[in-house]
């Protein structure tokens, strides 16, 4: 089956579903990602602060499919910010990976501290895209005002923004913000993760979710399925994590159904505008801590 997928801004087509590898330790990604590609995955999405870079580069030498096949993409991380130190980055998760281009390259967190450093290397991610070294690049958790500051500073209109997104945190203003710039939003966390094992203020896990589970079973597919049909179904590019191939295989199953517009409403209805994640526009020094080692 040939997966679906998004146009970016540029032209470049990403496959609607991606494998996710964040917090799968390294000595898991290698089977996490073989089994995603023989499911039939075809895009995935790591970074420099995920630690798990080589490993995703293994898995991909060993499935033997063509590189050009696979869609890739990472993220440079704020202590390697600034036009120099974010084009050493890239060399970095170049290396890491084994590859010798990257589809998609983005900024991982705006620096609210130094705006300036974050400027300035997205000004080196638009270098490598015009070098040809990356084929698009873009940002992660930049909110409506930050991705405005960051569009009067900068030439390349980002191609896509990954954002914190699952029904308890739909981010209306967020995904009109990006839709009205040409910018595929994709969710992190879209099938409500972060708010089972953060601990939140939402009285049931989305996977337990009554609506959920009543949606689900209209349709005999699990809450985790309907969630990203409804993420799919929005227009926006998801990327589920999982480490069992049972998991990985479920989470991909989700083209042979629809949700009704009624569904998606009741859906929509579910959110709480509860963050599970770091505010993206509060000073975080604790990702200062944080170095990149080198390939």
């Amino acid at each position: 089956m040939t997966t679906p997928t998004f146009s970016l801004n540029n032209g470049v087509t990403i496959p609607v579903i991606g494998l996710g590898v964040f917090q799968t330790p390294p000595e898991e990604t290698v089977a996490a990602v073989r089994a995603a590609l023989e499911t039939g995955y075809r895009m995935i999405d790591t970074a420099a602060a995920y630690g798990n870079e080589r490993e995703v580069g293994e898995a991909l030498a060993q499935s033997g499919i063509e590189r050009e096949d696979v869609f890739l993409e990472t993220k440079v991380w704020v202590t390697d910010y600034g036009r120099d130190e974010t084009l050493h980055a890239f060399e970095k998760a170049i290396g890491k990976l084994g590859v010798e281009r990257l589809d998609l390259l983005i900024l991982h967190q705006p620096d609210i501290g130094n705006f300036e450093k974050t400027v300035a290397a997205y000004g080196a991610l638009e270098e490598l895209l015009a070098d040809g070294r990356v084929r698009a690049i873009g940002i992660s958790n930049f909110t409506p005002a930050l991705l405005d500051r960051l569009l009067a500073e900068t030439e390349v209109v980002p191609a896509i923004n990954q954002i914190e997104l699952h029904p308890y945190f739909t981010q209306v203003a967020s995904r009109e913000a990006n839709a009205a710039h040409g910018i595929l939003t994709q969710a992190w966390s879209p099938i409500g993760g972060i708010s089972a094992y953060r601990g939140t203020s939402a009285a049931t896990p989305t996977f337990t979710n009554p609506t959920l589970v009543e949606i689900g079973e209209r349709h005999g597919k699990t809450t985790a399925q309907v969630m990203l049909r409804w993420h799919i179904q929005r227009g926006t590019q998801v990327i589920p994590k999982s480490t069992r191939p049972q998991r990985i295989a479920e989470n991909f199953d989700v083209f042979d159904f629809d949700l009704e517009q009624d569904e998606l409403a009741m859906i929509d209805g579910l959110d709480t505008g509860a963050r599970g994640g770091p505010d993206p526009e509060q000073p975080q020094p604790s990702f200062h801590s944080f170095n990149i080692p080198e390939a």
